[in-house]
C-alpha cells in the first residue's frame, strides 16, 4: 500500500560487494521517496497489532515521579464521569437512530492511542479497535507538514481497514496537547447508519467489491484548530443519501469531545501533567497485568467452537468459522486457522481488527464486566489468523457485512469461555449460554413524507435475546450482544421522520425459544409497511435462516432459524379500512391462512437486498432467542407449563420437547404422567443412540457432499487445509488447499446463472421438438 524503502543499497555490474549511500545521499532518496509516495493504505504494522504500546520515555518519566493509587482512582473515576456524561450528550442530541438508541462510544486514550477509558454505557468493542487509526495519524500525520497535528484539531474516520467496527460508524478523534506535545486523545463513535453504499443504510448485503462499502474515509482532518473545515464537510455530505445526518453529528461529536476535553483540561491543571499521563498509562498496564492472572486462574486446556454462516445474503452457502481456545498458565492463544477464505465479490467479510473488536466485546462484557473498558483486557491474548479469510480480510474484499464474521468470533469466544470458566472455582460474571448474534432487522431508505433522502435502520437488533444462565431463563429481547443497555427506540418517534409504520412491534413470538432446563430469551416479531410516499424500500442483512446462529450449552438447545416473509401486491392499509378485523396481524397467521386475495405470498432467507416497495406490501421478519441452558427433560414443568398458558410455547413443545403433561382446563401438571412420559423419552434417546465409534464411522464423511458449496478447513485434526468452491466457470469446481494456494474465490451472479439454466432448458426443448417449433411457442 505504501511505497517507501528503509535503505537505497546500490550493487557494481562488475563486483557483488555493496556499498551504503553517504549520509547526504541516503537524505536525498528519502526525501524523493517521500515525496513520490504513491498511495497511503493501511498499515499492516499498526492494523495487525492488538497488543498496547510500550511506554514512552515521557510516560517513563511521568511515571518515574511516583504514582498515588488514591489519586489515580481518583482521576479514573472523573474521567468515568466525563464519558459518561458526553455519551448521554450524543444519545440526547445525535440525529442517527444509532445515536437515539445508544449504539456509540465516547473515550479517553493514551498519547500512542491506547483505550485507557470508554464510557460506562455503549459499545465496548470500539475498546478494541479505534487505537489503530490514533496509530495511523501518529505515525502519518504528526509529522506530514500539509497535515500536522495542533491544539483543536479534529480527525475523522469510518473505513473498518483503517481500524473501525465497520463502515457504518463514524468517529472524531481529538489530541490532547500540552506545549506542542501530544499527551492524550479524546473521542466519540456513533454508529451513523447510512454511508453512501450501494444499498441504503451502511451496511449493504449487495457489496460486491470495495466501492460498494459506500464512503471509506481514512483518518482526516475535519476539524482544525477549532473549525470545522466545510470543504471536507461538503465532500462528505455529497459522499451520503443524508447530508443532514451527517452534519448533524459531526457537530455532535465535536460537542461531546469538547465536554470530555473540558474535564480532561481541569484535571490537568489540579493534579498536573505529568500525573494525568502517568494515570492513563499505568490503568492500561494495570488491565493488563489482571487478565494475565485471570487468565492463569482458568484450567489449563483447549476448547474447540466451530460456527457456520449459511448464506452470503444472496445464495445459501456454508461457511465455517473455526476458533480453538488454549488456556497455558498465564498465556491464552485464539486460532481462527480452518476458517474459509474470503469472497471477493460478496459482503460478509471481515478486516481482522473488526473481527478482534467483537473478541474484546465478550471479554468485557461476559468475561470480565468488572474491568475497565481498555485496550489492555485484550493485550495480552495472541490470536492466530490467517489474512484473506473472511474473518480477517483484506484491502481488495468488500466487508459491507463484516457483522456476520465478527459476531461469530464474539460467539465462539463467549461460548468457549463459558466452557472453561464452568471448572473454575472463581467467576467474574456468571456461566451463560450464548446470547443470539445477528442482525435481525429492517434498514430502509428511499424519500420521507417531508421529502428528504434518507437511509439508516431500526432499532430492532437491539432487541437480541439473552442466553440462559445455568439458575434462570434468559432475559426475552433484552440487548445486543454489543451493548448491554442500549435502547429499542419507539416507533411512533420514527413515524414523525420517516414513512412507514410497524403493524406489529416487539410482540414476543411463540417457540421462539432457545429450549433446555433454562430456556433462552425470547425474540419478537416485527411487520411493516411504507405509507405516503413515492419512493421507499426495505431490505434485511441476516443469516441464519438455514443454520442456527447460536448453539445450547451444555445440553441446551440453539436458537431457531428465521424466515423473511412478504406479502407483496396487496395495500394492508386499504384492506385494514374496509375490513379492520383484518387488523389481526401475525407472521404465522398471514403466512399461514394467506387472508388477503390477490397477494403474492413469499418467503426466504433474510439476506434480502434492497426491495422497492409499494405503500402496504407487508415485510416480515422475527427477532431472535439466546440459547438454551441445560437438558430440556430437566426443565421444572410448572415453568414449562406457564410459558403455555403465556403462549409463549405450543404445546406440541411442551409435549415433545420437554416431556410435560398437564390438564389442558387449568394448566395443572400431572406429575406421575410428566415422570412416566420423561423416563420414556430418556430411554428413546438411549435407544437411538451409539457408541461413539460407530458414530464417526457412519457420520465422518472424507469431503462434504459435492452439492454443497462449503468453505472451510474438513476434518477435526487438519486446519491447514481448506475447501473451498471456486467458479471458475459457470459450474462450481471444489477446490483444496493451503489459504496462499487456493484460487481468488468469487461468486458468481444470480443472473447469469438463471439465464444459463433457461439457454441450457431453451436447448434441451429445441432438441426435443424442433428450434422451429420452440421458437414459435
Amino acid at each position: 500500500m505504501t511505497l517507501t524503502t528503509d535503505k537505497f543499497v546500490p550493487t557494481s555490474g562488475n563486483d557483488d560487494a555493496s556499498q551504503l549511500l553517504t549520509d547526504q545521499e541516503q537524505q536525498w532518496v528519502d526525501k524523493f521517496m517521500d515525496e513520490t509516495t504513491l498511495f497511503l493504505g493501511p498499515d499492516p504494522a499498526i492494523m495487525r497489532t492488538h497488543e498496547i504500546m510500550p511506554r514512552t520515555a515521557y510516560e517513563e518519566e511521568c511515571i518515574a515521579q511516583g504514582i498515588d493509587p488514591l489519586e489515580v482512582d481518583r482521576i479514573r473515576k472523573r474521567l468515568a464521569g466525563a464519558l459518561d456524561e458526553a455519551f448521554e450528550m450524543c444519545e440526547s442530541m445525535g440525529a442517527a437512530p444509532g445515536a437515539k438508541w445508544a449504539d456509540l462510544s465516547c473515550a479517553v486514550y493514551t498519547a500512542e492511542g491506547d483505550v485507557t477509558y470508554l464510557s460506562n454505557r455503549g459499545v465496548i468493542a470500539f475498546s478494541a479497535v479505534l487505537h489503530h487509526p490514533i496509530r495511523y495519524i501518529m505515525k502519518n500525520w504528526k509529522d506530514e507538514p500539509t497535515v500536522g497535528i495542533n491544539p483543536g484539531d479534529g480527525f475523522f474516520h469510518n473505513d473498518s481497514r483503517f481500524g473501525m467496527v465497520h463502515n457504518t460508524d463514524q468517529s472524531m478523534l481529538v489530541p490532547v496537547m500540552r506545549d506542542g506535545i501530544i499527551i492524550a486523545w479524546v473521542g466519540a463513535t456513533i454508529h451513523e447508519g447510512e454511508n453512501g453504499a450501494c444499498e441504503p443504510g451502511g451496511m449493504p448485503s449487495g457489496s460486491e467489491s470495495p466501492f460498494d462499502d459506500g464512503l471509506r474515509a481514512s483518518p482526516i482532518k475535519i476539524v482544525e484548530k477549532g473549525h470545522l473545515r466545510r470543504d471536507l464537510l461538503t465532500f462528505l455530505q455529497h459522499s451520503t443519501r443524508d447530508p443532514k445526518l451527517m452534519l448533524a453529528d459531526i457537530k455532535v461529536k465535536m460537542g461531546a469531545t469538547r465536554r470530555i476535553m473540558d474535564t480532561v483540561d481541569r484535571l490537568i491543571d489540579e493534579v498536573g501533567q505529568e500525573t494525568f499521563v502517568a494515570s492513563l498509562r499505568v490503568t492500561v498496564e494495570d488491565v493488563e497485568t489482571e487478565v494475565r492472572r485471570r487468565i492463569a486462574e482458568l484450567p489449563d486446556g483447549t476448547v474447540t467452537f466451530n460456527q457456520f454462516v449459511d448464506s452470503t445474503l444472496k445464495e445459501n452457502i456454508l461457511i465455517k468459522f473455526a476458533c480453538k481456545i488454549t488456556v497455558e498458565g498465564e498465556r491464552m492463544i485464539i486460532d481462527l486457522t480452518g476458517t474459509g477464505p474470503e469472497i471477493l465479490n460478496r459482503a460478509l467479510n471481515s478486516p481482522l481488527a473488526s473481527t478482534k473488536s467483537f473478541m474484546s466485546q465478550a471479554v468485557l462484557s461476559y468475561w470480565w464486566p468488572d474491568l475497565p473498558r481498555s485496550t489492555g483486557a485484550l493485550s495480552p491474548i495472541e490470536i492466530i489468523t490467517e489474512e484473506h479469510t473472511w474473518a480477517d480480510a483484506g484491502y481488495d474484499a468488500p466487508v459491507g457485512q463484516s457483522l456476520q464474521a465478527s459476531f461469530r468470533g464474539f460467539s465462539a469466544l463467549q461460548s468457549a469461555f463459558a466452557k472453561m470458566q464452568f471448572s473454575s472455582p472463581q467467576k467474574y460474571s456468571n456461566v451463560v449460554a450464548p446470547w443470539f448474534n445477528q442482525i435481525n432487522d429492517f434498514l430502509w431508505g428511499g424519500t420521507t413524507q417531508n421529502g428528504e433522502q434518507v437511509g439508516n435502520l431500526c432499532a430492532d437488533l437491539n432487541g437480541m435475546g439473552g442466553g440462559a444462565k445455568a439458575f434462570r431463563d434468559g432475559e426475552n429481547a433484552v440487548a445486543p450482544l454489543f451493548c448491554a443497555m442500549a435502547d429499542l427506540g419507539e416507533q411512533e418517534v420514527m413515524e414523525e421522520e420517516v414513512p412507514f409504520l410497524q403493524l406489529v412491534s416487539k410482540r414476543l413470538v411463540r417457540d421462539n425459544q432457545g429450549f433446555g432446563k433454562f430456556r433462552g430469551g425470547m425474540g419478537y416479531e416485527m411487520m411493516v409497511a411504507s405509507r405516503g410516499t413515492p419512493s421507499w424500500g426495505f431490505m434485511t442483512v441476516t443469516s441464519g435462516s438455514k443454520f442456527s446462529s447460536v448453539p445450547g450449552m451444555f445440553g441446551g438447545y440453539g436458537c431457531p432459524t428465521y424466515p423473511l416473509a412478504m406479502v407483496k401486491n396487496i395495500n394492508i392499509y386499504d384492506i385494514i379500512k374496509k375490513d379492520p378485523s383484518q387488523f389481526n396481524l401475525s407472521m404465522e397467521r398471514v403466512m399461514n391462512e394467506q387472508p388477503f386475495a390477490g397477494g403474492d405470498y413469499q418467503s426466504g432467507h433474510m439476506g434480502l437486498q434492497f426491495d422497492v416497495a409499494k405503500e402496504g406490501e407487508l415485510y416480515m421478519i422475527a427477532q431472535g432467542a439466546g440459547g438454551g441452558y441445560g437438558d430440556v427433560l430437566e426443565r421444572d414443568p410448572e415453568l414449562v407449563v406457564t410459558d403455555l398458558e403465556l403462549d409463549r410455547i405450543s404445546a406440541h413443545v411442551a409435549t415433545n420437547i420437554y416431556g410435560v403433561v398437564w390438564e389442558a382446563d387449568t394448566f395443572v401438571v400431572h406429575e406421575e404422567k410428566t415422570t412416566l412420559l420423561r423416563a420414556q423419552m430418556r430411554q428413546d434417546r438411549i435407544s437411538r443412540g451409539k457408541p461413539y465409534k460407530e458414530f464417526v464411522a457412519e457420520f465422518v464423511q472424507e469431503e462434504p457432499p459435492k452439492d454443497l458449496l462449503y468453505y472451510g478447513s474438513w476434518g477435526q485434526d487438519n486446519n491447514e487445509e481448506l475447501l473451498a468452491t471456486h467458479w471458475g466457470k459457470i459450474e462450481p469446481e471444489r477446490v483444496k488447499g493451503k489459504i496462499k494456494d487456493l484460487p481468488l474465490i468469487m461468486v458468481p451472479d444470480r443472473r447469469v446463472l438463471k439465464i444459463s439454466k433457461l439457454e441450457a432448458r431453451v436447448r434441451e426443448l429445441e432438441q426435443k421438438y424442433g428450434e422451429e417449433t420452440v421458437h414459435k411457442s
